[in-house]
């Protein structure tokens, strides 16, 4: 199951951020979660990772949000109000990763 609409029928970037710090690669260029799952502006990223034991999968959660400049930013910083969604995610990811096993990717 994956939910990738925003709340309220508004479109976030997908990585959340308006331009590329120094140093890295250019936003096309970057390595992409092999898995996301969006509730409102909570995200859920699943990554794959290649360790001395084999596959792995990795997540990382954040929260979707607008600076004063109507830029979208991400922040791994959640208030009260956003853990309910923070732990639906966790859950889904989860459920997502037992269901993929890491290694058996296409």
């Amino acid at each position: 199951m994956s939910a990738s609409k925003n709340a309220g029928g508004r479109t976030a970037p997908a990585n959340g951020r308006d331009r590329e710090p120094r140093g890295e690669q250019p936003r096309e260029d970057r390595a992409k979660p092999v898995h996301e799952i969006r509730l409102g502006r909570i995200r859920a990223a699943v990554w794959l990772n290649d360790t001395e034991n084999g596959p792995r999968y990795n997540v990382q959660i954040s929260r979707l949000y607008k600076d004063k400049a109507d830029k979208w930013k991400d922040s791994t910083s959640f208030g009260r109000e956003d853990l309910p969604l923070v732990a639906k995610v966790a859950d889904l990811a989860m459920v997502w990763i037992y269901e993929n096993p890491a290694g058996t990717e296409k």
